[in-house]
């Protein structure tokens, strides 16, 4: 799962549930670039140097540990991220619409 994050107030303005490969990160790459987004904070996968602009993509140290941080709070307020509970969803639609109510209730 992917989430775009707005740097000042550290809202979820998008996500997008995928494997970590090339289709994925382009999906979500496009949408910071339609957003117009000033710096695009990544740790140093190899896929992200061919798919963001030199002049916006940043891998510094601490650059990733808000959206982390995040990640792991949904992982702990929403069972159903966890691979072994009995939550676990198998649906892609229910899992959607959970976050959906998670990140704009």
């Amino acid at each position: 799962m992917a989430d775009l994050c707005d740097g000042q107030d550290n809202l979820v303005v998008a996500f997008y549930i995928g494997r970590r490969n090339n289709k994925t990160l382009n999906v979500v790459v496009k949408t910071l670039l339609n957003a117009r987004a000033n710096n695009i904070y990544t740790d140093k996968l190899g896929n992200y140097q061919y798919l963001i602009p030199k002049k916006i993509h940043i891998t510094k140290k601490y650059g990733t540990n808000g959206i982390e941080r995040k990640n792991l709070s949904i992982r702990t307020h929403l069972r159903r991220f966890g691979r072994r509970t009995i939550c676990f969803s198998k649906s892609m639609r229910i899992t959607i619409a959970i976050l959906k109510i998670y990140f704009w209730n």
